[in-house]
């Protein structure tokens, strides 16, 4: 009965999704909710994967396109694209992102005898992105280290998003319109 226990203790959930034709998964605990695409407010001088801002219950939230972050071609939004906004770490921050779908598969259980370790050429991605491939079905998800595909400019942008959305931020704003 222990052994039961401790390898249902090792089952970890991922969130599956598709991206430009390939499977991808997220630890289910990263992904805070899953919003239907809508309109997206562009801002000017953004890197190309940070397709904008959206908001999100009052707080602007940057969303990037993982199609264009992997060096694939942006895909035009469907009825099943949607927002995936997930929570990420950079240095101390937590930062609230949204990373673009072209549709959510499933919740998917793994155990560490269904992950196999990331392959060392042809997914496209650089490997540290990767935490490992998950054996789904016939197939693979390629699982993905959302923090470290994430850690970049994009995040730099949800550091500044964060403070002009934040308190600090506004006090900011309202004191130098007075100044």
């Amino acid at each position: 009965m222990a052994d039961m226990e401790k390898a249902a203790a090792q089952v970890k959930q991922y969130l599956s999704f598709e991206v430009g034709g390939t499977d991808f998964g997220v630890p289910i605990l990263k992904v805070k909710e899953i919003l239907q695409y809508e309109t997206v407010t562009r801002v000017p001088g953004t890197p190309p994967a940070v397709r904008g801002v959206i908001n999100v219950r009052g707080a602007v939230v940057p969303v990037v396109d993982l199609a264009i972050k992997f060096g694939k071609a942006e895909v035009a939004a469907t009825k099943r694209t949607c927002v995936l906004v997930v929570e990420t770490r950079s240095q101390d921050e937590v930062l609230t992102l949204g990373v673009i779908a072209d549709a959510v598969s499933e919740v998917v259980d793994l155990g560490p005898d269904d992950i196999e370790p990331a392959p060392s050429f042809g997914t496209g991605l650089k490997l540290e992105h990767i935490t490992g491939m998950g054996k789904a079905g016939r197939g693979f998800v390629i699982l993905l280290d959302i923090d470290r595909v994430l850690l970049s400019s994009e995040a730099e942008l949800a550091l500044v998003a964060a403070a002009l959305g934040g308190p600090a931020g506004k006090d900011a704003a309202h004191a130098g319109a007075h100044a």
